[in-house]
């Protein structure tokens, strides 16, 4: 694994007709509430007067919760993660402050969040793909995608070549890379709307497999009562890397300042604080 390391998220939604059905108003369809949270306070700026924001003062960001360990709710209902952090960094560059809106995931891949200035960038474990780019303008990548497999404890499974042939109930999560790849393997898994639900299906039995970012995988695992009944079987190396999105034709001020950002954090060591922070372990150590 690289130094900026892993994937989710992919069926096609045209970024027209979900920006017509946005409006006005924040999407608050799919399990993306419309809740809007302020993270950051405002560090030394250096290019917010020239960087064009949505909203003046503020970084807004759209992201999809929950996305443990890289975005979700904690016990006091802030939103925190390593991309709220990743991000925090380009907000402090600015001068400004960090405000993030959860929306819909399907709204974010397909551009229209940022088309239709709900938020300035899209911070959600989104892998670069070509169908993406369509629509979005990627920073440079700032993490890589590895996809894991998570299963109860005895199915005998350790591929997918073992699930196929075990006829196992495969399940993944809806507008995913984690999805499209295994259905580029042959198979037709159960779609849950977001994280939260799919581990809520394996947990009851309506699958006996779930494919997700391993990063994600390893959170729940951390957790007693998942370990006790449940164990990753197969990580599967897809080659993905996550960006931060910003709209078609986005702001050069903006672009740039994240991707200094970026190669800055990456230079100092704060990216690598971050990531222990937030995994554990170093980059490229994930496993």
């Amino acid at each position: 694994m690289a130094l900026w390391s892993t994937s989710r998220r992919g069926y096609t939604i045209s970024a027209l007709t979900l920006a017509a059905a946005l409006g006005l108003s924040a999407c608050g369809g799919g399990s993306g509430s419309g809740d809007t949270t302020a993270t950051a306070s405002p560090g030394g700026a250096t290019a917010a007067s020239e960087a064009k924001l949505v909203t003046p003062g503020k970084l807004t960001t759209c992201t999809n919760i929950p996305y443990e360990p890289f975005q979700f709710k904690d016990a006091s209902g802030k939103i925190v993660g390593f991309d709220v952090d990743v991000v925090d960094l380009v907000a402090k560059k600015l001068g400004v402050e960090q405000q993030i809106v959860d929306i819909d995931f399907a709204v974010i891949k397909s551009g229209a969040a940022m088309a239709t200035n709900k938020c300035d960038v899209a911070a959600a474990g989104m892998t670069i793909t070509d169908e993406r780019k369509q629509n979005i303008t990627f920073s440079d990548p700032y993490f890589d995608a590895t996809q894991a497999l998570l299963a109860k404890k005895g199915t005998g499974a350790t591929s997918l070549e073992d699930i196929k042939a075990k006829n196992l109930k495969l399940g993944a999560q809806a507008s995913t890379t984690g999805l499209d790849y295994v259905k580029k393997q042959g198979f037709n898994p159960t779609e849950y709307a977001d994280s939260a639900k799919e581990l809520l299906a394996l947990q009851a039995g309506q699958a006996d497999v779930i494919v997700q970012d391993l990063p994600v995988v390893l959170t729940w695992l951390k957790k007693p009562e998942i370990a006790e009944k449940f164990e990753m079987i197969a990580s599967l190396d897809t080659g993905e890397q996550y960006g931060i999105g910003l709209k078609k034709n986005a702001d050069p001020v903006l672009l740039k300042t994240i991707n200094e950002t970026l190669t800055a954090a990456k230079s100092d060591g704060t990216y690598e604080q971050i990531f222990v922070k937030w995994f554990g372990k170093k980059p490229g150590e994930l496993s």
